[in-house]
């Protein structure tokens, strides 16, 4: 199978490196100017997948006895990919969770010793009593009796970004091999199938949250009570036992007899230069992972370990059987199809397959955002509305696709509305025409972009409100705040802060920060890289 993904989406990073500059989420330099420095002696740094995140601990322990100091940085699939492309130089491991986003990433070939280090399957999470009432406890369920479900009403899903996350890719790429009636290949004729494709629209229009990454949809899921998601199956494990703890019910695994991919999360060297410490260290620290005792621990937090997928001897406090979890199939993933036709899919579930998005932007057009925040932000707007642009990063528009552009200073000063991706250029012909000037009060524009979205057919759409900004508000949060949960609608803000709004403990960051835990949201530092962060938020929605 891994031969297959290698090559997926070689000319989708070549698309992608042709838009995207800076770095994100990373360990940042000292001037704060949002450029990655390579590791220094004694750092080891890895670029990771974000469901790794509960394994750091593991891996922190064992770099500390050793005297180094663990740097994990961790990003989406494609992200990462494009990184490695572009920057290898400022990572010393890669540890993703599929070979192919490495392979395809390490076009400089500095990637060495890679193993994997564990497995785990992409599987459907419904909660409990909603799988029991759907007659899908106990038994093998097809993906064409999951889209039944979705088109009486009776089910909805979260799920990744299939253009931004692999177990959103896998997941849809399983799809299209169920409705195609898995074939020994998937082809580009199959994509052109009118059956396959009403399927496809059908099936995702049961997407109630989307996410850029499986770890923040996971954190995301635990703040809402949705009834299922789509992720690996050691999220989902790790998913029920924080619900547990919190009295409230698991969720059931459901794995597609049809369909099934499987994430192998192999762990390689990044070799800059001779650095014959560093590659020791890597050395030893791989080895200690894939120690038996290590890969003991490492499998009773639910991921699997040894071939074919099997686990010998699951405790069944993790791997429980309650929760639909079997430890003894042996699993038999789909192949890949070529890389043209992988590139075609996920273009296509970019700009026909996926659920529609009604998003609100609020654009802080205030006084303090002239010059290079004022440069960044227009750019950014040209990065999304500009469709030429847009689909070199796989985040074109759809013909259903509605936006809403809010500038805002100490209070909204215009509003700018456009359907359809074909006149997205209005909007930013238009955000281009704006300057800075004012205050800065981004709880009007906010309760206006919820009251709107609040309008909105869910079942229809999926609504989000995005807000940029560089200031402290001025204004009352107790409006929002009162609307928001009044309202009852699962309206997502998210934020990118430019300047100090993005520092921990002023009064910017703080206001933000407010923002994204009332409405489950996230907020990003544009100084780590804006056109990534928009990137991301734009995975979301």
């Amino acid at each position: 199978m891994k031969h297959k993904w290698m090559v997926i989406l070689t000319a989708a990073v070549l698309l992608l490196s042709a838009c995207t500059s800076g770095s994100r989420q990373a360990v940042e330099n000292p001037d704060n100017s949002g450029v990655m420095a390579p590791p220094g002696e004694g750092v080891f740094r890895i670029l990771s997948s974000s469901e790794n995140k509960s394994l750091e601990p593991l891996l922190k322990d064992y770099a500390d006895q050793k005297g180094y100091k663990l740097e994990m940085v961790y990003e989406g699939s494609v992200d990462s990919m494009y990184q490695l492309q572009r920057s290898p130089q400022n990572y010393d491991g890669v540890w993703l969770a599929s070979s192919l986003w490495i392979s395809m990433g390490d076009t400089q070939k500095k990637v060495r010793n890679l193993k994997s280090v564990m497995t785990s399957p992409v599987v459907w999470g419904i909660r409990k009593s909603k799988a029991k009432e759907l007659g899908f406890i106990g038994r093998e369920v097809g993906v064409n009796e999951i889209l039944s479900a979705v088109q009486q009403g009776r089910l909805r899903f979260s799920m990744t970004s299939a253009s931004q996350s692999n177990s959103g890719a896998s997941a849809y790429i399983g799809m299209i091999s169920a409705f195609s009636g898995s074939p020994e290949m998937i082809t580009g004729d199959m994509l052109k199938n009118p059956n396959l494709r009403t399927k496809l629209v059908k099936l995702l229009a049961g997407v109630e949250r989307s996410s850029g990454s499986s770890g923040f949809l996971k954190d995301m899921f635990l703040e809402k009570d949705y009834p299922a998601m789509v992720n690996y199956e050691s999220v989902i494990i790790e998913t029920n036992q924080e619900l547990i703890k919190r009295g409230r019910e698991p969720l059931y695994v459901v794995y597609p007899k049809d369909g099934l991919t499987l994430a192998d999360y192999s762990f390689g060297f990044i070799q800059n230069d001779s650095n014959k410490e560093k590659e020791k260290f890597f050395q030893d620290l791989q080895g200690y992972l894939l120690s038996e005792p290590v890969q003991a621990r490492i499998q009773e937090t639910g991921r699997r370990v040894g071939l074919g997928g099997m686990v010998a001897e699951a405790n069944p406090a993790v791997f429980n059987p309650d929760w639909g979890i079997d430890t003894t199939r042996i699993l038999t993933p789909i192949k890949f199809p070529d890389a043209n036709v992988i590139l075609e899919a996920l273009n296509l579930y970019q700009s026909e397959f996926r659920k529609p998005s009604y998003t609100v932007y609020c654009l802080d057009f205030s006084g303090s955002m002239q010059g290079d925040r004022e440069h960044e932000l227009k750019s950014a707007m040209e990065m999304l509305l500009d469709q030429n642009k847009a689909r070199d990063s796989l985040l074109q528009g759809s013909a259903q696709d509605v936006i809403t552009i809010l500038p805002f200073s100490s209070e909204v000063t215009e509003r700018y509305h456009a359907e359809g991706a074909g006149n997205f250029k209005t909007l930013l012909d238009q955000v281009n025409q704006l300057a800075p000037d004012g205050g800065t009060d981004i709880y009007s524009c906010s309760l206006e972009a919820v009251k709107e979205l609040s309008q909105v057919d869910k079942d229809k759409y999926i609504a989000s409100a995005v807000l940029m900004t560089d200031g402290e508000s001025s204004g009352s949060v107790d409006g929002l705040a009162a609307y928001y949960r009044q309202s009852g609608r699962d309206i997502p803000v998210f934020s990118i802060a430019f300047g100090e709004a993005a520092s921990n403990g002023t009064d910017g960051n703080t206001q933000l920060t407010f923002i994204k835990k009332l409405t489950n949201a996230e907020l990003f530092d544009s100084r780590k890289g804006l056109a990534e962060a928009f990137k991301k938020v734009r995975g979301y929605n």
